[in-house]
């Protein structure tokens, strides 16, 4: 799975230097290509922000120092990959340095709310590159059908189903997907 570090670094150029344009969402790289997503829909954001909140009223007991954030990048150059997931949980002082990006070592979750346009790089692509690059948990959320899975374990080898208005524990924290709704 591994590529050219010089392809990835030429691929990473191109992508930091594409403009912004309305309606045009975040940009990542995967199978050396640069992937253009579209702007998430408002229950999509409502998702990651009521996870954000819930996750953060735990991570001071569980992991102080850390935060649940949505934003920022996720890039491991080995793998030729730049994703930016919808929330993830890192320590808040990996923002404040110079790098452009969050490594996966600095990541213990990633979450991302699965979109109406592009699902299955939710489902496949995404299981498969946060599994390669070692994050420990990811939370798929998927408000389509008001369904979810947790992926832990090494690899992913344990994958947990959930439905929306269930109470599901992901790692050391407890989530009330209750508060989550689904696409109209």
């Amino acid at each position: 799975m591994s590529v050219d570090p010089a392809a990835f670094a030429r691929l990473r150029e191109i992508a930091d230097q594409l403009p912004q344009v309305p309606g045009m969402g975040k940009v990542e790289i995967a199978d050396g290509q640069i992937i253009v997503m579209l702007s998430p829909v408002k229950r999509h954001e409502l998702a990651v922000v009521r996870l954000a909140q819930q996750l953060n009223e735990q991570l001071p007991r569980t992991h102080p120092g850390h935060l649940a954030h949505g934003g920022a990048d996720l890039e491991d150059p080995g793998l030729g990959r730049l994703r930016n997931p919808d929330l993830m949980v890192f320590p808040e002082a990996a923002l404040d340095t110079e790098k452009p990006a969050l490594l996966p070592h600095q990541v213990l979750m990633v979450v991302e709310i699965v979109s109406a346009s592009d699902p299955e790089n939710d489902y496949r692509a995404k299981v498969a590159d946060y599994a390669a690059m070692g994050i420990p948990l990811y939370l798929l959320v998927d408000p389509r059908k008001g369904t979810g899975i947790i992926h832990d374990e090494p690899g992913y080898a344990r994958r947990t189903d959930f439905v929306f208005g269930d109470v599901i524990t992901v790692g050391p924290w407890t989530l009330d997907t209750g508060v989550l709704r689904t696409y109209t």
